[in-house]
């Protein structure tokens, strides 16, 4: 495969280059030919997640541009964790651990090519790590790490006050001798990860020139954040799963079908493989006519068909069509039509002596405050059931009328939903 020498300027241009150890060298080594490089990714969590994909599709591109990569699970790192700032992690039993490394890896193997003549290579540095000395770890990694410039770290000088453990502490050699260990049996010379990784990504390269006198290459991609500059998440205080068991596809497509205006262009970059030129006509169209929403609609269409292919893309848009009218509730998977209900708000009521009249519906959905307001809605013409318009407040709906696993979809004016499953 022959080398993309514009695969810098490229990166650059999508904004995934916050920070770099010497770009002219960097830029150098891009072009003259094939440069094996790795990518780290700890199973700290049963998924990984959007920040994690960041990496995943820049070690896509950097493949596609006829380089060779390196995907890393750290099953070794993963059982210590990176310092956090808000304190000490909780530690994972091996078999944890272990569990979460085989997800892992099977979330970032359909992105890569494990064929040709630039393959990916799969490692886990539990492989390297575990039969390692305590003595030999210190002599041939420990040595080359003044603490002063440990200590000097963000994450660490911010942690000493409130305490961390030697544990943590020590997570920066673990990660630094992966960068070794590939180095001198792989031939890796170029590390990236994450902006908040910089610490441990340059402490590898430092560890490569001290040990064996090498010459080693990094990069940095930037942490993306919303406008405010808070983290981007499905909630407040989680994250983006990319395992459909942990988020659903059609919440993961309405994440991003619902991201800010002023964000689409960078999210384009960073996330999709769309050329420049389509990018930057979808950014005009969202400067000139926000309401269409084509950016967010191409984002969303792209990364959920990158993710979880393009049958659960398909399932998305035709749930978020058919819970508004505009498509058929019973052509939906019941596993689609019971997250989307999930999202858009869901009850569950008892059958009792039958199911519940539309007023009770209403009311027990959440849609209306009261029976009172409910029967003005059906006075009104804007009490609808799977679609379809109700004029009598005393009518209960069918067996006949439930849909997917048990499901009333109820819906109030046009755009206030509610799934009722009947139990």
């Amino acid at each position: 495969m022959s080398i993309d020498p514009g695969l810098l300027d490229d990166l650059e241009w999508r904004g995934l280059l916050a920070h770099s150890t010497d770009p002219d060298a960097l830029r150098a080594a891009l072009t003259e030919g094939p440069v094996r490089y790795y990518v780290g990714f700890d199973p700290t969590a049963p998924s990984l997640h959007m920040g994690n994909l960041v990496q995943i599709l820049t070690a896509r591109r950097l493949q596609q541009a006829g380089h060779v990569p390196y995907a890393l699970v750290g099953g070794a790192t993963g059982m210590i964790g990176d310092p956090k700032e808000s304190g000490e992690r909780t530690l994972n039993s091996l078999d944890i651990v272990k569990d979460w490394v085989e997800r892992v890896r099977s979330q970032i193997e359909p992105f890569l090519d494990f064929d040709g003549p630039n393959a990916a290579t799969m490692v886990n540095n539990y492989d390297w790590t575990a039969s390692l000395s305590v003595i030999d770890f210190l002599r041939d990694v420990g040595k080359h790490f003044p603490v002063n410039r440990m200590l000097a770290r963000d994450v660490v000088s911010r942690r000493l006050d409130s305490g961390i453990s030697y544990t943590e502490f020590s997570y920066v050699l673990l990660q630094s001798m992966d960068f070794l260990n590939l180095y001198r049996d792989h031939g890796v010379t170029l590390q990236f990860g994450g902006s908040d990784q910089w610490g441990n990504i340059t402490a590898g390269v430092e560890l490569v020139r001290r040990a064996d006198g090498g010459k080693a290459h990094a990069f940095a991609t930037p942490l993306v954040t919303k406008s405010d500059g808070t983290k981007y998440g499905k909630t407040e205080g989680g994250a983006l799963w990319l395992d459909p068991a942990m988020m659903s596809p059609y919440a993961f497509h309405q994440f991003w079908l619902n991201v800010e205006d002023e964000k689409v262009g960078e999210l384009l970059r960073i996330f999709t493989f769309l050329s420049r030129a389509e990018i930057e006509d979808l950014e005009a169209q969202t400067a000139e006519k926000p309401f269409l929403r084509a950016g967010q609609k191409a984002l969303a269409d792209a990364v959920t068909t990158l993710v979880h292919g393009e049958q659960e893309t398909e399932q998305a848009k035709a749930a978020a069509a058919a819970l508004f009218g505009g498509g058929e509730l019973r052509d939906l998977s019941p596993a689609t039509l019971a997250a989307a209900l999930q999202e858009a708000g869901a009850t569950e009521v008892a059958r009792g002596d039958g199911l519940p009249t539309v007023v009770d519906l209403l009311v027990q959905s959440g849609l209306c405050k009261s029976k009172g307001e409910a029967r003005r809605t059906v006075g009104e013409g804007g009490a609808y059931v799977n679609n379809a318009r109700v004029t009598d407040p005393d009518a209960s709906p069918g067996e006949a009328d439930l849909v997917g696993d048990g499901w009333l979809v109820v819906r109030r004016g046009k755009k206030n939903i509610a799934g009722v499953r009947v139990v």
